[in-house]
């Protein structure tokens, strides 16, 4: 696989392990990353432990032990110089509960670094815009 494909992978997993609320898979997979607010560049969470325990302070898990989301991540703009890369792309999340129907419920984007660590490409950085947003009262913890 090349390294513009196995890096857009790795957001593509990302988005997999936290529809699922997979929280073993998302602490090794955000190992090594810092999450960082986009607009205010406060960091959120560093290291794979502290970003699970960030995500699992903010969303909310439902009856069925997932998020009950869809995250579509599109239109990756990838740059890789030797063992880094960046990474700029837009998501979109679906969400639908027991309350509400299917929707979208925010759209934004995302500023990824990653860095090859022991031959695999791991995110290192994660810098989240949000730029649209809807109901996320099924979504989150707290008013965005």
């Amino acid at each position: 696989m090349d390294n513009v494909a196995a890096c857009t992978n790795v957001l593509f997993e990302i988005a997999e392990a936290m529809d699922a609320a997979a929280y073993d898979i998302l602490e090794s997979l955000l190992e090594h990353a810092a999450l960082v607010d986009g607009l205010s560049g406060s960091v959120l969470a560093e290291g794979g432990a502290a970003a699970v325990a960030h995500f699992r302070s903010i969303v909310k898990v439902h009856p069925d032990g997932t998020w009950r989301t869809k995250h579509v991540t599109t239109n990756p703009i990838v740059a890789v110089n030797d063992d880094e890369a960046t990474i700029r792309s837009m998501y979109t999340v679906f969400q639908q509960t027991e309350r509400l129907p299917l929707q979208t419920i925010i759209a934004g984007r995302y500023h990824d670094t990653l860095r090859r660590i022991d031959g695999t490409w791991r995110l290192v950085e994660r810098r989240y815009f949000a730029d649209l947003t809807g109901d996320l009262s099924d979504h989150l913890t707290f008013d965005l």
